[in-house]
């Protein structure tokens, strides 16, 4: 007797824990939490000021940093994310040709405007003929490369071209004989700076930021506010519409957060919102 009381109240203690596991993982599943990998700067530091208010909201906001643009879009297509906050629509567009994805934008952030450092011209004009310009192994950023360049008079490329999607092949006039090194890793360029390789390092401001570089003060050239460039949110196809990520849009878009970016990183970083 006292045998099979034992095993009921075993009984009993198990059925609890299998309750308790069930409620947890529909508290997880109804988008309570959410996991959203990005870069650690800016992206990071801006969700990590968001948390606070997406706290009051009842969603808790868990933040996975990569040091890559390569993990991000297989980890969230893999489902290991809820979203991603690291990228452009460009590289997206792109990601989603090569690996066949369905990867969306949720909503854009704000711009790092990416910029041409030197430490042997104070301006892209000043550069000798045949200099060397050393830029990312990012294909989607080679546009925004080529509009800086052009609009220092440098280059010309093909009339009525995507410049999203323009490539060095696409550039028709190039005066100075400029010779263009595209084999890098995006987070090596700020090392290749700083060692004097080439005669100008195109930078993605992220790294930048990270290396201690001002993009405002150390760049000699830097991408217009009007760059199509805008760093977003992306989910799986179907997920914008949930209620925790409409959230994460409406406390990354707000006035407020726009205004703090404006402010904590003093033009490094742009709010893709005006206000």
């Amino acid at each position: 007797m006292k045998f099979s009381k034992k095993i009921v109240g075993l009984l009993g203690v198990a059925a609890t824990a299998v309750l308790l596991a069930a409620c947890g993982n529909s508290s997880s599943n109804n988008g309570k939490t959410i996991t959203v990998g990005a870069s650690s700067v800016p992206h990071a530091e801006i969700l990590k000021h968001v948390q606070p208010e997406l706290k009051k909201e009842g969603i808790d906001l868990k933040i996975k940093i990569f040091q890559d643009y390569v993990m991000p879009n297989k980890a969230l297509a893999g489902k290991e994310l809820d979203a991603n906050y690291f990228q452009h629509v460009p590289f997206l567009k792109q990601w989603n040709k090569e690996n066949n994805g369905t990867l969306v934008n949720a909503g854009g952030v704000h711009l790092e405007p990416i910029g041409a450092y030197s430490k042997k011209v104070k301006n892209l004009k000043d550069l000798k003929d045949g200099a060397t310009v050393l830029v990312s192994s990012n294909t989607p950023d080679y546009g925004r490369v080529l509009t800086i360049l052009k609009d220092a008079g440098l280059i010309k490329v093909k009339k009525g071209i995507d410049i999203t999607t323009a490539n060095f092949s696409d550039i028709t006039s190039n005066p100075k004989h400029l010779k263009f090194k595209r084999s890098y890793e995006p987070k090596l360029m700020p090392e290749l700076y700083k060692n004097n390789e080439g005669d100008v390092v195109f930078i993605n401001a992220n790294y930048a930021v990270q290396a201690g570089l001002d993009p405002r003060k150390d760049s000699i050239a830097l991408e217009k506010k009007s760059s199509p460039y805008v760093n977003i949110v992306a989910v799986r196809k179907g997920d914008q519409n949930k209620p925790a990520i409409k959230k994460l849009l409406k406390a990354l878009q707000s006035k407020s957060t726009q205004q703090w970016i404006e402010k904590h990183y003093k033009g490094a970083v742009l709010p893709a919102k005006t206000f």
